[in-house]
Order: C-alpha cells, then structure tokens, then sequence
C-alpha cells in the first residue's frame, strides 16, 4: 500500500495527498467519504474487501490560511523538473537570476531559474538578449494546486476533475 490518495476539503478543493492507508482509515472512522475508487482494486481482509481510495472529501471544512508556494530553492528546482531551463541538462544544476541582481533583478518566482553551472558562466552578469539566450520556459509562480499536481509525480486521472480549476465538481 504505497500508493497516494488526493484529499479534497469539504468544497471539494485539493488540500494535500496522503497514504493509501491513511485515506482508507479516515473514510472507515466516518472522517471523511469516499469520492473516487482505483478500479478494480481493494483492500482485503480475511472476510471483507474494501475499494482501494483514490479521492476522498473529509467530513468537516478545514480553513487553510495561507495556501501559497514558500519561494525555496528546492520549489525552483522542483517547478523546473530539475532541468536547466537554458540547455535541459540535469547535471550540475544551480540558480540564475533572469535579470541580473546588479541590474534590478529581484529573488522572485518569476524572475529566478533552474541553471546549470555552464549555462550560468556564460550568462553571468547579463541579460538574455546580450548573450543570445534563450528560455526553455518562462518562470512563473506556480499556484498552490498546480504545484501540488506537479510535485507529486505521477497523477492518477482520478484526480484530474479535482486538480483543474476550470473544471467544476458538485
């Protein structure tokens, strides 16, 4: 049982993953309900199965403050797959101020990058248009969902409704 289970707070928006047993011994105590199934897998005991829990809603709202993407090191490098964002390479991999710091640049979301060592010597101290360069993707902020969706390898399609926000759920 190591699988992961997408937890949804009573609104049905994503809180967090957890554990496959975790999940199964929430909805069994009755602390929350099951939205969606693996299918065609259970939890079996000597005289019982049970769906094997792939979405599960809790019982009660829970107010979550602050639902952001600490600005970490770790995060960049997880926001870009741990890949240089200039060559793709996944050796030797630091961090790149798009625009520099001595010309403004500020230690934000948007505005720091994935590198490798090589790519950012040859960077250095300029901008990407002096040194011919060019961005595999653009920096962004990623929101709390997104990051979630991202960080956790790979997702199950039984998350998917749960994880777009275009998309709405009853």
């Amino acid at each position: 049982m190591n699988g992961k289970v997408l937890v949804l707070n009573q609104d049905y928006t994503p809180i967090t993953v957890c554990s496959i047993y975790r999940a199964f011994l929430l909805v069994y105590l009755k602390k929350a309900d099951l939205v969606d199934q693996a299918e065609n897998q259970y939890l079996r005991t000597v005289s019982k199965k049970f769906p094997l829990p792939s979405v599960i809603k809790i019982n009660r709202y829970v107010s979550i403050p602050y639902r952001g993407v600490v600005l970490t090191r770790h995060n960049i490098f997880k926001r870009d797959k741990n890949q240089c964002q200039y060559c793709g390479t996944t050796k030797n991999l630091t961090l790149d101020h798009v625009i520099p710091k001595s010309k403004g640049g500020k230690s934000t979301w948007t505005n720091l990058t994935t590198a490798c060592q090589k790519c950012n010597a040859k960077k250095g101290d300029n901008s990407l248009e002096e040194v011919e360069m060019k961005l595999r993707n653009q920096p962004i902020k990623p929101s709390y969902v997104m990051f979630l969706r991202e960080s956790n390898g790979e997702v199950q399609n039984e998350w998917l409704p749960y994880l777009n926000p275009k998309k709405s759920v009853s």
